[in-house]
C-alpha cells in the first residue's frame, strides 16, 4: 500500500531543514546522511555491507532516514530489480561506481605522487557529488509515497527489516546492521 502525499507529509512532519541542529526527521536525506555517517561506527558498518555484502550505502542511509520519519520501504522494494529503482541503480553503475573504481586503483600510487594524489582527490570529491545526486534522487522517490508506508508496532525493528537485503548474511554484516539500527537514535545520557 503506497502513501498518498498528505500521508506522507504527515510522516515527514513539517518542512524538511538544511541545518545540522534540526532533528533528524527535519532534515533533508543529504544532510542526515552526512551527520549520520559521521556518528562512531557507521562508515565501518556502512563499507562492511557495501564491500563485504554487496549492499548499496546510499540505500541503506535512506532506509535509516525513513526510519527516522516512522516509514519503511514496502517489502517489494527491497527486491533490487524492482522498477522504482531503475533510475538509481543506472545513475549508481555509470556514475558512481566507475569514480569509486578509479578512487580505489589510484590509491598507492597517490601516496608516492603528488600529482596522483591531488587526481585521486579530485575523484574522490566527484564521487561524493554523485553519491549527493543518488540520495537526491532517494529523497524524490521518497517524496512521491510511491513504494514507502508508514512503520507499525508488528514490524520488525530496523536491523531485521534491512537483513532481508542481504543474499547471504553473515555475522559481520548481520552486527553491521545492529550498529546502524543503534546508531540511528541512541540513547540521550539520562537513558
Amino acid at each position: 500500500m503506497s502513501m498518498d502525499s498528505t500521508e506522507l507529509r504527515q510522516h515527514l512532519r513539517g518542512p524538511i531543514g538544511d541545518d545540522q541542529t534540526s532533528p533528524a526527521w527535519r532534515r533533508s536525506l543529504w544532510d542526515f546522511a552526512l551527520a549520520f555517517y559521521a556518528r562512531p561506527g557507521i562508515e565501518a558498518a556502512c563499507l562492511q555491507l557495501q564491500d563485504g555484502a554487496g549492499l548499496d550505502v546510499n540505500a541503506l542511509l535512506w532506509a535509516c532516514w525513513l526510519d527516522s520519519h516512522g516509514l519503511t520501504p514496502e517489502a517489494e522494494i527491497a527486491a533490487g530489480d524492482h522498477p522504482l529503482w531503475a533510475d538509481i541503480r543506472a545513475w549508481q553503475d555509470q556514475v558512481t561506481f566507475p569514480l569509486r573504481r578509479q578512487r580505489r586503483v589510484l590509491k598507492k600510487q597517490a601516496l608516492a605522487n603528488p600529482a596522483i594524489a591531488e587526481l585521486r582527490e579530485t575523484i574522490k570529491h566527484a564521487e561524493l557529488l554523485a553519491e549527493r545526486e543518488a540520495l537526491t534522487r532517494l529523497q524524490a522517490l521518497a517524496s512521491t509515497g510511491q513504494g514507502i508506508r508508514p512503520l507499525s508496532n508488528a514490524d520488525p525493528q530496523l536491523a531485521r527489516r534491512l537483513s532481508i537485503w542481504l543474499s547471504a548474511p553473515t555475522f559481520s554484516d548481520l552486527r553491521a546492521l545492529h550498529t546502524l539500527q543503534a546508531r540511528l537514535d541512541p540513547p540521550s545520557p539520562s537513558d
